[in-house]
């Protein structure tokens, strides 16, 4: 049953020749501490925990067909809820795994109540994207204006653009009286452990049958429900599962660095997924995931240089994808591979169906 969903039909890569390399870049990035420096490898963690946003945006956009420009207003609340509360709850003897809990709650709830709204109102197309923009943009003005000392939840201070910090990291209790922190090499590995149960999860999600309808739904709304489907509770559920997913990253982000800023959810930083899913390709989660970090990676090693460079570049790669390749360069890359493929296949088999047909005139 888990290899059956695992390979369904809903995602690529379903033989030896994909799952062979999987396999190889996952034991790459469990050997890439033991050959990389701390900074690398904390940059590194830094890097992979955006790719559950970018995976919960495909989820929502490509798999749902809700083009949603949300992800970072559940990445604030997620991010700015843990930093509450780990410092609210003191962040020692695993309550910061709590803290993270109850954000990723807090963040599917108020994934729940937008989504209602929105999605038992009849709102679509454009529409969502609108909507669900204009609540981020409210947000990132809202924290904005949380410089003073009355803003503030217990012990946690807003501070408005200059951002709430020194919240504890991610630990556990650990054998003495030191707890396990989770940074630098063990984030890393908490990061690598997570993006793969997610991403398997996902691969199992969508090939079945909530899978199948949610594609359905994207297809043909109207022919999905008249088959007996409540479109609304499934749009509602990708929609949540997607934000929760945007939500996990911010946690880990907050967790990462001990800091959350509001330009972590303005107007850049909300259309920043966007152009990773749209370029890597919507319609699947193996390129969302492989294209998002490339992109990632290309987008920092730039801004080393030149940030506006860098969003120079992330306009003209969203610009080239939409009149290129509007499925994705990444999937554009595996059809491509496929039809040469397919067509050395069938010269072989026309080269070897030559002779045979002179033999036999002989």
């Amino acid at each position: 049953m888990f290899f059956q969903l695992v390979n369904g039909p809903q995602t690529l890569g379903a033989t030896r020749v994909f799952w062979l390399p999987f396999l190889a870049v996952l034991a790459l990035a469990l050997a890439y501490p033991l050959v990389a420096d701390a900074y690398d490898v904390g940059n590194m963690a830094y890097l992979l925990t955006w790719t559950f946003m970018a995976m919960g945006l495909c989820l929502v956009w490509g798999y749902g067909g809700m083009m949603s420009f949300g992800q970072t207003f559940f990445f604030g609340i997620a991010g700015y809820g843990y930093g509450v509360l780990a410092i609210n709850l003191g962040g020692e003897s695993g309550t910061t795994f709590l803290a993270l809990a109850v954000a990723l709650a807090v963040a599917g709830l108020a994934a729940a109540v937008l989504g209602y709204f929105m999605i038992w109102g009849r709102v679509g197309g454009v529409f969502f994207g609108i909507v669900t923009l204009s609540a981020t943009l409210v947000l990132a003005f809202l924290l904005g204006q949380t410089a003073g000392p009355e803003w503030h939840i217990g012990s946690a201070r807003l501070n408005g653009f200059n951002g709430m910090k020194d919240m504890a990291p991610l630990n556990i209790p650990w054998f003495g009286d030191d707890p396990l922190f989770f940074d630098g090499v063990a984030l890393y590995y908490l990061v690598v452990v997570l993006i793969l149960v997610v991403y398997l999860g996902l691969r199992m999600l969508l090939n079945s049958r909530f899978g199948n309808v949610i594609v359905a739904v994207r297809e043909d709304p109207q022919r999905a429900e008249l088959l007996g489907y409540d479109v609304r509770k499934y749009q509602l559920a990708t929609f949540v599962i997607g934000s929760v997913l945007a939500g996990l990253s911010g946690v880990l982000y907050t967790s990462w660095g001990q800091f959350i800023t509001p330009a972590s959810v303005g107007l850049p930083a909300a259309a920043m997924p966007i152009v990773w899913v749209a370029f890597s390709g919507r319609g699947d989660i193996t390129a969302t995931l492989a294209g998002s970090f490339l992109v990632l990676w290309a987008f920092q090693a730039l801004t080393v240089y030149s940030q506006q460079a860098a969003l120079l570049l992330m306009g003209a790669m969203l610009l080239c994808t939409v009149m290129v390749a509007p499925q994705g360069f990444a999937i554009g890359v595996v059809n491509g591979l496929r039809r040469l493929l397919a067509r050395r296949a069938a010269s072989k088999g026309d080269g070897t169906a030559a002779p045979e047909g002179r033999e036999a005139s002989a």
